[in-house]
């Protein structure tokens, strides 16, 4: 990760995503942009949470870990999104692993200068109060996704998520095979009922596969094959 402090980058983005509308700029010196390679964790569930991090560019995987080890995916998250919202309110350890799909760009702030500096400014509060409620309301549709979609569902959404970022059409991710024990895990389902399904979606030209990666060939038809996709959601947008 690496970050810079009030830079042109900085300005850039908050013009970008209209955050003045709700950041005080008494609050913009405490603010640094930080950017993630491809694969890079973000924050790890159970660490203490010190900062707020606003997604301005690029793709994020969101998965829990339960006490029994098993882990799923959560979401994916595509800019403008608040991680670490939840832990500042209420004051706890961090909820989720956040990683980096493609290339992200992040800007950190400090929960200190948070408190100090927006705890009564009343437009960043009421867009915490959105953000917040926005993901109490999709956890109970979480929860039901592994349960009512099929495998083949689940494959197709994620296959589709790690793949490609609808705001920068030049990235095209691969799932490398060495990760498909773990693919299995976050969409809740067997490594050997994975290999079923990828043969399947190799047959019918859906991706390539080799020793090394899988490649979508077919985005089309497999974003038909996935009907929608459950592990993504409309990003936030500033009114």
């Amino acid at each position: 990760m690496s970050e810079t402090q009030l830079s042109e980058q900085l300005r850039y983005y908050i013009q970008l995503h209209q955050l003045h509308r709700i950041l005080p700029e008494s609050l913009y010196p405490h603010l640094a942009v930080c950017e993630f390679e491809q694969g890079e964790p973000i924050c790890t569930q159970g660490e203490i949470s010190r900062y707020l991090y606003i997604l301005v560019k690029g793709k994020i995987k969101i998965f829990n870990t339960s006490t029994e080890g098993r882990t799923l995916v959560v979401s994916f998250k595509t800019p403008l999104e608040l991680i670490g919202d939840v832990e500042y309110v209420q004051d706890i350890e961090i909820i989720n692993t956040v990683e980096a799909v493609s290339p992200v760009v992040m800007i950190r702030v400090p929960y200190r200068s948070l408190k100090e500096h927006g705890s009564d400014h009343a437009p960043l509060l009421r867009f915490l109060l959105d953000i917040i409620t926005r993901k109490f309301s999709l956890k109970s549709q979480f929860m039901s996704f592994n349960l009512i979609y099929p495998v083949e569902v689940r494959l197709a959404s994620y296959l589709l998520s790690v793949s490609f970022d609808e705001n920068d059409t030049g990235f095209q991710g691969k799932l490398r095979t060495s990760g498909l024990t773990d693919a299995a895990n976050l969409i809740g389902t067997s490594y050997r009922h994975l290999n079923r399904v990828l043969r399947k979606f190799a047959e019918e030209g859906l991706i390539e596969r080799n020793r090394e990666y899988i490649r979508v060939l077919d985005r089309e038809a497999l974003r038909e094959r996935a009907n929608q996709n459950i592990y993504e959601q409309k990003p936030e947008r500033i009114d």
